[in-house]
């Protein structure tokens, strides 16, 4: 991005430093020393607890959901807290059933579970409005959570946004090869974004999500939309960002591609374009007031 649009930023986030040359006027939103917030537990009838980071403040507020396998303590996460933190926004990120610090067992979650955790920490959790930030399979949840919920979402931001993407891609697979990972009862999908280099996928994860994919129709969300995604992006490709911005209904949707980023997004300059965008969404929300 120019940097002639980077220090137009209302907040003064950034500064020019030299020959065109962007810099952070604080490197706390990419690294180095924060003040966390504490971890905290939430009850739930029947359900395993969920654990969570909340910073109470200003609306719109920020949720930051994560991306399949990934947690809250990931550096998109505790950047966003920090910009947050600085503006004087509320801010929200936790865990799912079976992630990080939350309780439950991973290989028993679905989609339809961890959206389940999605909206209760919606209706129990945030106060007020919300800015949802999803990253990977989080932007697919994002999406299902703003169809459940569209008087809590102002605005959504998709990070290499995985919409449908577990169910789209074994489809896409040769007959013999999904032949043989139905007759195993679970697909390995190799990956750079994870210790072990690949995800687990059983038959029974991809039946339950088939219930949650939504690129087939129109998708019922008007709010303002910002995607951003990596061409090369390994893991979930650019084109399903495009195609999520061709099926939502809102007449406000940007999609940005960065041409060397990859899944997870989690460069220094990934990271300014989130916050960017972020603050941008929270300028257009608060002066609409």
């Amino acid at each position: 991005m120019a940097a002639a649009v980077l220090t137009h930023w209302r907040r003064g986030l950034f500064q020019t430093v030299g020959n065109g040359a962007v810099g952070l006027l604080s490197t706390k939103f990419i690294q180095g020393a924060r003040q966390k917030s504490s971890v905290q537990y939430i009850s739930r009838p029947d359900l395993p607890k969920l654990a969570y980071r909340r910073i109470k403040g200003k609306s719109p507020g920020v949720v930051f959901l994560p991306g399949y396998g990934s947690n809250m303590s990931g550096q998109k996460a505790e950047a966003l807290q920090d910009f947050c933190k600085s503006l004087g926004h509320s801010y929200l990120r936790f865990d799912y059933t079976g992630h990080g610090a939350s309780e439950g067992v991973f290989s028993e979650g679905t989609i339809g579970t961890w959206k389940k955790d999605v909206l209760f920490m919606l209706d129990e959790v945030a106060e007020g409005p919300q800015i949802l930030v999803g990253s990977g399979m989080g932007g697919w949840l994002m999406l299902l959570a703003a169809i459940a919920r569209p008087e809590k979402t102002k605005a959504l931001v998709g990070i290499s946004t995985a919409a449908d993407h577990f169910v789209t891609a074994f489809k896409s697979l040769p007959l013999e090869a999904r032949k043989e990972f139905e007759d195993k009862g679970v697909w390995m999908i190799p990956t750079k974004s994870n210790e072990e280099g690949v995800y687990s996928v059983s038959m029974d994860f991809l039946k339950e999500a088939e219930n949650h994919c939504i690129l087939q129709s129109p998708i019922p969300i008007t709010c303002p939309v910002r995607l951003i995604h990596g061409l090369k992006d390994e893991d979930v490709p650019w084109h399903i960002s495009m195609q999520v911005a061709e099926r939502v209904l809102s007449a406000d949707v940007d999609i940005i591609l960065r041409r060397h980023g990859q899944h997870r997004m989690a460069e220094k300059d990934d990271i300014k374009l989130m916050v960017y965008t972020i603050d941008d969404l929270i300028d257009k929300l608060t002066t609409m007031v």
